[in-house]
């Protein structure tokens, strides 16, 4: 039997196609082998290992930090009375008052009675409850004779008052300056520790005079010797009783 030509190249040409189908079968499968890639370090490991996360914090968690309010300081008033001018050998008190302020109220300087009054509003550490509180004062002035000369001190306490007194003494004539000074003595309630604070230094002025450079005691008695000399001058009949003895003596003498 012949075959004809036109067989032999069909068969030919099917052959043809199923090589290149084979040869694109096998190229696409080692393509899909060779295209698995491994796992690295990078890749997410097994199932059962549990990854690091970012920790995010609880409201249990949250400590909040408890800051001590600000302790308001006292609001005091300092009040100092002094005699501005002085016989000498005459004494006289000055007195330096804190009080408390609880309306801001100034004592303007003025003069009573003879003495100068001065004031103004001081601010101080409100401490009473973990420290004990004293009001320190010393007067320094040169010339005048001060007593207490040492420093003098009271305790404070919330809502009291302090109240210094100084008695002082000049023997000459001259103008004299001095200082009176307010300290605070804070005492640790606890350890016992001390500290100071100073809250005040006024200047103080006082002028002595004398009397015909008299001291103040021998100006005193003869004021008082002038004082009688005067009021028996000025008695109603003290002219007619005079009149009297002179005409009297005149009789005896004839």
């Amino acid at each position: 039997m012949r075959i004809s030509n036109r067989t032999l190249i069909v068969s030919a040409l099917l052959g043809v196609i199923l090589l290149f189908g084979c040869i694109a079968i096998y190229l696409f499968s080692v393509q899909n082998l060779t295209g698995a890639v491994p796992p690295t370090d990078d890749s997410p490991g097994e199932p059962g290992d549990v990854q690091p996360t970012a920790s995010v914090p609880s409201l249990t968690s949250v400590v909040t930090e408890t800051t001590s309010q600000p302790v308001l300081p006292e609001r005091r008033r300092l009040t100092l009375e002094f005699p501005p001018q002085l016989r000498a050998g005459d004494s006289d008190l000055v007195r330096l008052t804190l009080e408390v302020d609880d309306l801001g109220n100034v004592t303007p300087t003025a003069e009573l009675d003879g003495h100068v009054v001065t004031g103004e509003v001081v601010e101080i550490p409100n401490l009473y409850e973990s420290h004990h509180v004293l009001a320190e004062a010393r007067f320094d002035i040169a010339g005048l004779e001060v007593r207490p000369a040492e420093l003098i001190s009271e305790p404070l306490a919330p809502g009291s008052s302090a109240t210094f007194y100084w008695s002082v003494l000049p023997q000459d004539a001259g103008l004299y300056r001095g200082t009176i000074w307010l300290y605070l003595r804070f005492v640790d309630k606890q350890n016992g520790q001390e500290s100071r604070k100073t809250i005040s230094a006024q200047i103080v002025e006082i002028e002595s005079v004398d009397f015909l450079g008299l001291s103040g005691g021998v100006a005193r008695t003869m004021g008082v010797i002038g004082s009688f000399v005067g009021t028996m001058i000025g008695f109603p009949f003290l002219e007619e009783i005079v009149r009297f003895l002179f005409r009297r003596r005149d009789k005896v003498n004839k």
